[in-house]
């Protein structure tokens, strides 16, 4: 007699480790130690996972979120049935009780993600950011995946007191990394870069580490000094590079320092008689929404952001006007 048909909703293994959170070889030593695998394979090979095989896998990563050691929380989950106790102390830790983000309406790759933040699976973490920043690059994977579970661990920790501090600093960390491993698109030699910095006081870098990852993937060259450069060494990075646009940082209103701003707007560089200045783009929340200085323009998001780079990149090519770019050096003011 021919199997039944396996539903149309079975899932390969690589779809269901990014749904939930969990690397593929999570999934293959769970079935391997627990027997919690999925009850068919399409041709004898392929694991191919239905609704109740997800289910169960959904309870155990609930369980272990918890602190249940994986042997018992799979066996609470193969053992659960409808009205069971199994599924009655899963619904305890449902995604809408006490241990999950407030994520809200988002992609599935974003609950897998918080899902493996919360529970500390460092390789999950940074499987998942790998696999979303690939499969969907650097702006996409941070507006629809990345910023939003940062953004649900920053509230879960301001509701949660002390907890949850871990979470976060595991997630962003991976997060950095992984945007530092994108490999960026050829770049045309002795292009100016565009600079970008956080502010003196700014620790929190995540942001502009993204926007430096979405100019890679465009072949625009980056310079990235990261969080917290000091005034001077942003003013002496400005005159020696000669950057086509500064970008600058600031998470909040007490870290935006605004008379820096205005020095940096007003530096020019190169030798006497070809002298050049950068545009500066003022980005983050800290800036507030006041009217920039001249030179000065604010950044509101990234893919919004990164269009007005790309714009004023397009506006200073000296191919388009025939002029000769100026020489930055180390003897401007």
């Amino acid at each position: 007699m021919e199997p039944a048909p396996l539903p149309a909703a079975a899932l390969s293994t690589g779809a269901v480790a990014r749904r939930l959170g969990v690397s593929p070889t999570t999934l293959r030593s769970w079935e391997r130690r627990y027997a919690i695998g999925p009850a068919r394979r399409e041709d004898g090979r392929h694991r191919r996972w239905t609704p109740a095989d997800i289910a169960r896998l959904e309870m155990m990563c609930r369980l272990t979120a918890q602190g249940v050691p994986p042997s018992a929380a799979a066996g609470a989950a193969l053992g659960a049935a409808p009205g069971g106790s199994g599924a009655a102390r899963a619904a305890a830790v449902t995604p809408g009780g006490s241990t999950a983000l407030p994520l809200g309406e988002v992609r599935a790759e974003c609950r897998g993600l918080a899902r493996a933040a919360v529970r500390l699976d460092a390789p999950a973490v940074e499987h998942l950011l790998d696999t979303a920043l690939a499969e969907l690059g650097p702006v996409a994977a941070w507006e629809e995946v990345i910023a939003p579970t940062l953004h649900a661990v920053g509230r879960k920790w301001a509701s949660a007191g002390e907890r949850y501090v871990e979470v976060e600093h595991l997630l962003s960390w991976h997060v950095s990394g992984a945007l530092r491993r994108l490999r960026p698109a050829p770049t045309p030699y002795g292009a100016p870069p565009v600079l970008l910095a956080c502010a003196p006081d700014e620790q929190h870098s995540l942001p502009i580490e993204a926007l430096t990852a979405a100019l890679g993937e465009r072949g625009l060259p980056a310079l990235m000094f990261g969080p917290a450069l000091p005034a001077e060494a942003l003013r002496e990075a400005v005159r020696r590079t000669g950057p086509r646009a500064a970008v600058l940082w600031a998470q909040t209103a007490r870290t935006a320092d605004r008379a820096l701003a205005r020095a940096v707007a007003g530096i020019e560089w190169g030798p006497h008689g070809a002298r050049g200045h950068s545009a500066l783009l003022l980005a983050g929340p800290g800036w507030g929404a006041g009217t920039p200085g001249p030179r000065t323009e604010r950044l509101f998001g990234l893919r919004s952001g990164l269009a007005v780079i790309e714009r004023l990149l397009r506006a200073q090519d000296p191919r388009a006007s025939g002029a000769a770019p100026a020489t930055p050096g180390a003897c401007g003011s």
